[in-house]
């Protein structure tokens, strides 16, 4: 039975989906303090929150059977990702279910912004009538440029079209024809400045982000912009900001996200021409049950398919997907488990070449699945898909990507090179049939081995009586042979004899089989 703690108030759906899915079990504690958190997270198997509870490296810490996050929304700000990724656990986040709300309110923050609708609010509500006072501006024939045109920004572009506005955007990751299929033109961030009339920001925060608005940026923008700011506090910088609209090249400025919420940047707030939400772009009651269902089923899934949907630190895999990829991922798997029981030395180099009808698929997921198998044999702590590459990244292990167009020998093929601090050294894979993983190569050795079980990878000289002698030896040793492959290497005049056997050799018996005539190496092999 998997435990699943719901610690932030949300829609009763949650409860509802997880509660009549089997093998689940739903417990909903909400407003808890962090000492009371650690406390009901000790044996849960998973965690969904809003916004409000921090899923900190300490309360991740206490969780001793944690392996799965999921996040009703799509800003993960508040867990600590690479703790969570550390100790394995799949973070999901929800970035789609409250696109078109967060898209809306930038919206509607721009159109209060241009007409001043709260200015003019709040004079009425305080029993005066300045119509002369609150002077707008018209949104049609205007300029807007769009900072990120992801999944909000492309519904903000849709809107601004509909208001009859010239759209402009600034993204690295979208191609200039997606852009033009949008009826939206592409440009660099410095014409964006230039060039627009209202500002809107709709990029992820990151390391490359942070303080991306800034006094260069404000300085490059027309005089009497107005900037729209609703993605996540921190991307635009608020002393730059405050700056920019004391000096008038800003005109006004709509802020729903602040680099500290609750914020306390109390002289932005209080300018005349900023207008401020406390961060209420998801803040619907469409939105909010749209991510609680969403997470509700993800949650599910991964409990009973497998599936891993929205997550931030792993490659999404769905159920469909996942039965494709299956083999590829248990082929990977193996083949990164034989080959780290051959090396010698530390890892400093992965390169994985991918070809033939695996590139029908996304590959992420299978150099993972790769990394993980590579590395359990080696670390003491657990090694799982989520913390393999975080482990690797850790012991600076570069990993390569290599996909080939190159026609094999098989319909399907994996390469793994792996460099070390002593050797370099090369073992292949493919998947015979529809589910049977083989070593198909080690080195200069063509084989065609079943990975599984104990197993025995013998070097020798090529010279006869070998496999005689391995024979006997093993079998006087009550050590039944259950598969035998031979492989020889005419310009080296050396074979590779690989073994599985029904129970593990003892160091005893390996000792006597290395005094064998012509052994040159035995290297046991548990998968």
């Amino acid at each position: 039975m998997k435990r699943v703690l719901v610690s932030d108030s949300m829609a009763p759906e949650v409860a509802a989906i997880l509660g009549n899915t089997p093998g689940i079990k739903v417990d909903v504690k909400t407003g808890m303090k962090p000492d009371e958190l650690k406390a009901a997270i000790r044996d849960c198997d998973a965690l969904i929150v809003r916004s409000a509870t921090k899923v900190t490296a300490e309360i991740i810490g206490a969780a001793a059977k944690l392996s799965a996050i999921g996040r009703a929304g799509a800003g993960v700000d508040n867990i600590d990702i690479p703790a969570a990724s550390k100790r394995g656990i799949v973070v999901m986040n929800t970035p789609g279910g409250n696109t078109v709300t967060t898209a809306e309110h930038a919206v509607a923050m721009m159109m209060s912004l241009a007409r001043r609708i709260p200015q003019a609010a709040a004079s009425m509500k305080a029993g005066r009538w300045e119509k002369s006072s609150f002077m707008g501006n018209e949104c049609c024939n205007k300029t807007l440029g769009i900072i990120g045109l992801g999944r909000v920004g492309s519904v903000v572009a849709d809107r601004a079209i509909g208001l009859k506005m010239n759209v402009i955007a600034h993204d690295p990751f979208i191609s200039p024809e997606v852009a033009q299929q949008m009826g939206v033109k592409m440009v660099s961030l410095d014409e964006l400045y230039a060039n627009s009339d209202f500002i809107t920001v709709h990029s992820p925060l990151s390391k490359e982000t942070k303080h991306l608005v800034n006094e260069s940026a404000f300085a490059k923008m027309k005089k009497g912009v107005f900037l729209i700011h609703c993605a996540r506090g921190g991307i635009v910088s608020e002393k730059a900001l405050c700056d920019a609209l004391k000096s008038g090249k800003v005109a006004g400025a709509a802020i729903d996200v602040f680099e500290d919420e609750p914020t306390r940047n109390m002289e932005l707030v209080g300018m005349d021409h900023v207008i401020c939400t406390p961060h209420l772009g998801a803040s619907t009651d469409e939105a909010q049950t749209n991510v609680a269902i969403a997470i509700a089923h993800q949650i599910a899934a991964y409990f009973t398919t497998g599936e891993i949907k929205g997550a931030v630190n792993f490659p999404s895999v769905s159920a469909d997907v996942m039965a494709g990829i299956r083999p590829y991922l248990d082929l990977a798997e193996k083949l990164g488990t034989f080959q780290a029981q051959l090396l010698a030395g530390a890892i400093q180099e992965v390169t994985l070449e991918y070809s033939g009808e695996i590139l029908n698929h996304n590959v992420a997921p299978i150099t993972v699945s790769l990394i993980k198998g590579l590395l359990d044999p080696i670390l003491t702590e657990t090694v799982n898909y989520i913390n393999a590459p975080v482990l690797a990244k850790e012991r600076g292990i570069r990993i390569i990507e290599v996909k080939s167009s190159e026609t094999k020998d098989y319909t399907n093929l994996i390469a793994l090179t792996v460099r070390t601090s002593k050797e370099t050294s090369r073992t292949s894979g493919a998947v015979f049939g529809k589910n049977d993983p083989r070593i198909v190569r080690i080195n200069e050795f063509s084989v065609e081995i079943a990975p599984e079980g104990y197993m025995l990878a013998v070097s020798n000289e090529d010279q006869p009586g070998v496999i005689g002698n391995l024979g006997t030896t093993l079998g006087s040793r009550k050590v039944n042979i259950a598969r035998l492959h031979l492989s020889r290497d005419a310009q080296s005049k050396r074979a590779l004899v690989v073994l599985n056997t029904d129970s593990p050799v003892g160091p005893d018996i390996l000792d006597t089989l290395r005094k064998l005539p012509h052994v040159v190496s035995i290297t046991p092999i548990k998968m």
